[in-house]
């Protein structure tokens, strides 16, 4: 899957910021450019990571692909 990323240089410190915009608070940086987006690969995976779930006697639990 493809996910958008933005990547910005802190003008101070040299660092890079990186965030995914369609995944509110998916955000980490790195100090370079290449370290950035090996970070945002980890965090898209963990933001996307199912948390368990407990469900309800009688309830049903299904996956559906979109």
């Amino acid at each position: 899957m493809k996910w958008r990323v933005v990547l910005e240089p802190d003008p101070e410190t040299g660092d890079w910021a990186v965030w995914c915009p369609e995944l509110p608070g998916c955000v980490s940086a790195g100090e370079t450019e290449q370290e950035a987006l090996e970070n945002i690969r980890e965090a898209i995976a963990l933001y996307l990571e199912p948390e368990p779930i407990e469900l309800a006697s009688g309830a049903l639990l299904r996956e559906i692909l979109v």
